[in-house]
Order: C-alpha cells, then sequence, then structure tokens
C-alpha cells in the first residue's frame, strides 16, 4: 500500500507546531529519540524530519511527496513545487533592519548599501523591482551581528518580535513581506498519492477552520431575534431554538472569533443575555 511521505522541520517551533497540526488531524505516530523519520499508526503517512532549508528540493525532486515548512524558505528556493495550503500558524515578517542611530529616510537610503542576509534571491528581487542597487552579503547565520563586525551597513532578516534586533543595537525600517507556515507537493505525485494528499488536507481544513471559528450560544428576546442573526450569520444560519419562558429564544451560531469582539456590544444592545463562546475542535464546511 502506497505512502504518503511528508518531510518537516526536524526541530524548532515549527517543528512542534507541524506534529501539532498532523496529531490534531486525528494522524496518530511515534517519533522517540527524534528519529530521521517515523510511520503513522492510523494513517498511510510517512514523517521525514529534515532541514527546512532541503525541504524544497527533497520535494521536487520526489524524495518526499509533500512538505510543512515557511513560504519564506519556498520562495527563496525557487524549486518546482505546488503551494498547496497556507496553515495560519509560524507567522513571521521578512525586513529590512539598520543600525538604530541611523537616520531612515525611506528606500533609497539602501542605494550603495551592503546588506548581509540568508535571503539574498527574495532581497535581490525586491530591490530590483524597486529599481535600487544594493551590495548583497551572503551569510548562512547571525545575520544581527553583521553591521557590529562591519561586514554590512545593514540586514534582512526574519523578525518575530524584533527583541533580538533590539539586542543587537538595530531597528526595523521596512518590511520586506510577510511568511506563514505552508504545505507544499511536489508536481508529479501519483494518482494514489494525490488522493492521500487530498485526504490530508481535508482534514487539515477542518483542523483551520475550528482554530479560526468559534461556536457561540446566547439567549435573546424574539423581537431581536433577526436583528441578531444578521450580525452572527453563521455557516448558513443561524439556528433558533424556543426558550420555556414565552418570548425568548437560544440563538446558535458559528461566528470568527475576531469578529465577534466586533459586534458583542451591538448584541448587548439588542438584549442578548447569557452569552456562551465555545471552542470548536473539528469544523467540516
Amino acid at each position: 500500500m502506497s505512502k504518503l511521505k511528508i518531510a518537516i522541520q526536524k526541530s524548532g517551533r515549527l517543528s512542534e507546531k507541524s506534529l501539532d497540526l498532523l496529531k490534531e488531524c486525528g494522524i496518530k505516530f511515534s517519533n522517540g529519540d527524534r528519529k530521521l523519520k517515523a510511520e503513522a499508526q492510523n494513517f498511510p503517512l510517512e514523517v521525514l524530519f529534515l532541514r527546512d532549508d532541503d525541504i524544497p528540493q527533497y520535494v521536487e525532486q520526489g524524495v518526499a511527496d509533500a512538505g510543512i515548512l515557511g513560504e519564506n524558505e519556498v520562495w527563496e528556493k525557487e524549486k518546482q513545487v505546488d503551494e498547496v495550503e497556507k496553515l495560519g500558524f509560524a507567522a513571521c515578517r521578512l525586513s529590512l533592519a539598520i543600525p538604530k542611530d541611523e537616520n531612515y529616510s525611506g528606500l533609497s537610503y539602501f542605494e550603495g548599501k551592503r546588506i548581509a542576509t540568508s535571503y539574498p534571491k527574495i532581497l535581490r528581487k525586491f530591490f530590483g523591482i524597486k529599481g535600487i542597487s544594493v551590495i548583497i552579503e551572503e551569510i548562512g547565520g547571525s545575520v544581527e551581528i553583521a553591521t557590529g563586525i562591519g561586514l554590512a551597513d545593514a540586514i534582512f532578516d526574519i523578525v518575530g518580535t524584533g527583541s533580538t534586533l533590539l539586542m543587537n543595537g538595530l531597528k526595523e525600517v521596512e518590511v520586506v513581506t510577510k511568511s506563514e507556515a505552508v504545505l507544499i507537493a511536489g508536481k508529479n505525485l501519483s494518482e494514489e498519492n494525490i488522493g492521500l494528499l487530498d485526504k490530508l488536507l481535508f482534514r487539515i481544513k477542518a483542523v483551520k477552520n475550528a482554530s479560526e471559528n468559534k461556536y457561540i450560544l446566547l439567549n435573546a428576546p424574539d423581537s431581536s431575534v433577526n436583528a441578531i442573526c444578521s450580525l452572527l450569520p453563521g455557516i448558513k444560519s443561524p439556528t433558533i431554538v424556543p426558550l420555556s419562558d414565552s418570548g425568548w429564544s437560544s440563538v446558535h451560531s458559528v461566528v470568527k472569533e475576531d469578529e465577534f469582539w466586533d459586534v458583542i456590544d451591538q448584541l448587548k444592545l439588542f438584549g442578548a443575555q447569557g452569552i456562551l463562546v465555545v471552542p470548536i475542535e473539528k469544523m467540516i464546511i
């Protein structure tokens, strides 16, 4: 029986998030002592643990059928793979940073400057579009110290909170692009493995939908039910259940969490009471 081979980062936060996603998809496997691969017990899947910057090449060459990694690595490696689904975690930005005491006047500041980065292709494309000439110093790690040791005038790197920049006397001045974890796949999968990837993607979307939405229950006077339903449209329409108290109903719906906070005051104005917001484990649309 065919198995879908999926590559994920062998260590780090992205690795843990990727493993958590597979487990939330109901896939059980063991990776004791950090082996280089692990087989699922209840799904035809084999997980390969690799360096994240190697994953696009392995997927292109068919060593792995699919992979989970940051979009930034996909863009930088420029391999022949398909981006199948954004996964909604490991969000970051790729930014330009300069010494904190420098005056920044806009992108023209970088004309003729030396910029240290681990992502030369992304950076070269960005400045090429802007028509600005820069000197790119490609380095493999510890990009933040490049200005302090005289290697470069600025850096281009992944930024999360920005605390690492501050620790190294830098300030973020331009966000070039934003990245998150993505599921990629090879372009020459067998029909059987395309089917397995579709099944995995179905589970991933159910987990994603659940994480982005909440189940909401509230009690409201019947005179306000139509107005409340217009605020909480749900997947198709809310469920309305009459209460034992005459003139009152219970309204059940699904709503994106951030949208709920936008309408909470209006719900209260319409007389909503006993509002409950409940997590959803899986959500299939």
